[in-house]
């Protein structure tokens, strides 16, 4: 009974470490543009076209971590901002790509490409500029 309590214990030590992951921000290593968190957000946002953006396709821990750090939006707010600059027109959310092996895919293959998976998902494909907690 103690040992399967130890074991227990154990893998939940491991399984919050593994949410703990952080959220990389990876460039195309052909990149030479090296833009800073704040310069991400706005790329993210729309308001930088130096690199093209690749967003998380669907609402998951990864996409709402990178939001949250890099332009303090959550998903109803991101949602709401992107209807207002459409409505106006004066822009349209980013590409997009069904999870972190899509994009690390699109920034791979983009030498302009930017995009954020978990940290767990970086490939030597491409290059991490920082990484978010």
């Amino acid at each position: 009974m103690k040992r399967s309590i130890q074991v227990l214990g154990l893998g939940l030590l491991m399984g919050s470490g593994l949410a703990q992951a952080g959220v990389a921000v990876i460039v195309n290593p052909a990149a030479t543009a090296s833009p800073s968190q704040s310069d991400v957000a706005n790329i993210f946002l729309g308001k930088d076209k130096s690199l093209k953006g690749v967003d998380q396709k669907d609402w998951n821990p990864t996409k709402e971590k990178f939001y949250a750090a890099v332009a303090s939006k959550n998903e109803s707010q991101l949602k709401s901002y992107w209807s207002g600059l459409v409505f106006t027109g004066k822009g349209q959310p980013l590409a997009s790509e069904a999870g972190d092996a899509g994009v690390a895919a699109k920034v791979a293959a983009e030498a302009d490409a930017i995009g954020y998976v978990d940290s767990a998902a970086v490939t030597d494909k491409v290059k991490v500029l920082f990484t978010l907690p």
